[in-house]
């Protein structure tokens, strides 16, 4: 896979490699981590999904949201065109990156407000 320059927060670039790869692709841990593949027909789009997560986590506001959801679609769409010559492959990745991205538009509400209410802010009903 070739280098591909990426956009991230200065924060993300700050961490360690280490510490970068423990963010990861999909809508949580275990089980629920394989619903999503780091892999888009066999190209590996995990600094894509870390950079997301990054931002899912450290994110406050519902524009920071969907910044990141931009930002993912905008570095998937980057690491692709990088790394993909065949155009019908081109294709198909570039559809994938798009499904990707409405699925975090459309989906990833609860994981990205996950912890972020003040124990005031939390009441049943």
């Amino acid at each position: 896979m070739k280098k591909t320059e990426l956009y991230a927060p200065e924060g993300y670039w700050a961490l360690p490699e280490s510490v970068r790869k423990q963010y990861r692709c999909g809508p949580g841990r275990g089980i629920l981590e394989s619903l999503i593949p780091e892999t888009m027909y066999g190209l590996n789009i995990s600094a894509a999904c870390s950079i997301h997560d990054y931002m899912y986590i450290h994110g406050a506001t519902e524009e920071d949201r969907v910044i990141a959801d931009e930002v993912f679609l905008n570095n998937l769409i980057r690491i692709i065109e990088a790394n993909t010559t065949n155009k019908l492959l081109l294709c198909l990745r570039l559809r994938r990156a798009k499904t990707y991205y409405n699925a975090v538009r459309l989906f990833g509400g609860p994981s990205f407000w996950n912890d972020k209410n003040s124990p005031k802010e939390v009441g049943t009903a």
